[in-house]
């Protein structure tokens, strides 16, 4: 009998017992292929020998230092590397050990910065809806995750939430994807001019929408008004990229092709590359030099911010992805990937739409095409999907609750960076039959009363 209290206290996984490159391998020998990087985390694979080789040299030097007590050259290289490849505009690094614990440093940060240079009434978030920023009270707060939030509503702080860029299914008929997009960005100064002038702190978004609603970027334009939108109202821009960032999606950070530089922008998963728990909150220096208007002092902390062996990890992690040149992979298997999902799935009766960047792909599955209507949640598809490409082999991330928090399911890829056109061919192959496995013998006829979200 087990003594690990699992997230799904209903069914014991497999053991993993060793990783060799887009592979893990269980105590029984069975090998799967991670399609998903675990949650879009392990863009190096599972073994790559720099990188455990870096860990073992810091380990041996020095594991662990307090960092009210002293720095490492791990942490301030890793530092330099990061503002060297960032967006211009954002000289400072914030460590922490993942990305909830970076949302709500992010979140403190603003509110401390604001604090500290006079406008003390500056006390609320925007975010929006459909969204997930992580699981600690501050980010599942701002997160607009229905199904994550319910629970713990009650300790929730309110957060004002607007509409997500989510142009399958918020666009119009007729409208153009452009106009979408500026129509739903407007939503944030109505937001800020409901809340009142100077008590607006931040806006949240993820750049790349993630596990909430299946890789969904912006429609064109959304973000450079959404920019307008903050300097208008002294409002900061605060961009969770988690999931999308550290070359996801084919630059280093998303927001590069979006033309825009956040206030801040939070970053985890492929920064570490699940070589060790890190993630990073990168501030502009108006915010830095805010904070240090005050007395100079962050109230915040945790005990393994800025963890040597964490820093060792994520700076190799860095740095192969910019020796080996594994951005342009992630574009040109990107391209692969796409292509392949579209040949499989183009045309399948319920797949309403595939979509994403780079390396972080996602299928939309309904009911029905023609309706977009979605399948009864009741059957848990995006579960079915789940179990029948592990049977395959086939790590993949599905969620369900897509379409508005209740209904509506997707299955998300974001495979490592090191993939070639044969591993990205057998990922699209095994979820195709993974596919066929899940819908045999099923009714999927559509759901025949639509509700609202459940919100």
């Amino acid at each position: 009998m087990t003594r690990v209290f699992y997230r799904d206290m209903r069914e014991k996984p497999p053991v993993a017992a060793r990783g060799e490159g887009i592979h893990i391998v269980d105590d029984a020998g069975n090998r799967y292929i991670d399609a998903s990087g675990g949650a879009a985390v392990s863009t190096l694979g599972h073994s790559d020998p720099d990188v455990r080789r870096a860990i073992l040299e810091q380990v041996e030097s020095l594991a662990y230092a307090h960092t009210a007590f002293f720095t490492t050259h791990a942490q301030e290289n890793l530092a330099d590397l990061l503002v060297e490849v960032s967006p211009s505009g954002l000289d400072h690094v914030y460590f922490v050990s993942g990305g909830s614990e970076a949302m709500d440093t992010a979140l403190k940060l603003a509110r401390q910065y604001f604090v500290d240079t006079g406008e003390p009434r500056r006390g609320s978030f925007v975010a929006r809806r459909q969204s997930y920023h992580g699981n600690t009270l501050g980010a599942l707060a701002v997160g607009g995750n229905a199904a994550r939030r319910a629970p713990f509503e009650p300790l929730l702080v309110d957060v004002a939430h607007i509409s997500p860029c989510y142009a399958y299914r918020g666009r119009n008929p007729g409208e153009s994807e452009e106009a979408y997009g500026l129509r739903v960005a407007d939503e944030l100064e109505s937001a800020i001019l409901a809340l009142g002038p100077g008590t607006v702190i931040g806006f949240v978004a993820e750049t790349v929408a993630g596990s909430t609603i299946g890789a969904v970027p912006a429609a064109p334009g959304y973000f450079a008004r959404i920019r307008e939108i903050c300097d208008r109202h002294g409002v900061l821009l605060i961009l969770d990229e988690v999931m999308s960032g550290m070359g996801r999606t084919g630059t280093l950070f998303a927001c590069e092709q979006e033309g825009v530089v956040p206030d801040l922008v939070v970053v985890a998963k492929g920064l570490g590359a699940g070589y060790q728990p890190i993630g990073a909150v990168l501030a502009s220096d108006a915010i830095y030099r805010g904070v240090g208007a005050g007395d100079g002092y962050f109230r915040h902390g945790h005990t393994y911010m800025g963890h040597a062996a964490a820093c060792a990890a994520a700076l190799a992690v860095q740095r192969a992805i910019v020796e080996r040149d594994l951005l342009a992979n992630v574009r040109r298997q990107g391209k692969v990937l796409d292509e392949a999902l579209h040949d499989a799935f183009g045309d399948h009766p319920h797949v309403g739409e595939i979509r994403g960047r780079g390396l972080f792909r996602a299928l939309e599955l309904v009911a029905d095409r023609t309706t977009k209507e979605p399948f009864d949640p009741a059957l848990r598809f995006h579960a079915r999907i789940k179990n029948a490409a592990f049977a395959r082999g086939l790590i993949c991330y599905p969620s369900g609750g897509t379409a508005d928090g209740r209904r509506g399911d997707h299955v998300l890829l974001a495979p490592p960076f090191i993939v070639d056109e044969d591993d990205v061919q057998e990922i699209v192959d095994r979820l195709e039959m993974a596919f066929g496995d899940a819908f045999e013998g099923m009714d999927a006829r559509p759901v025949v009363r639509a509700e609202g979200a459940s919100r």
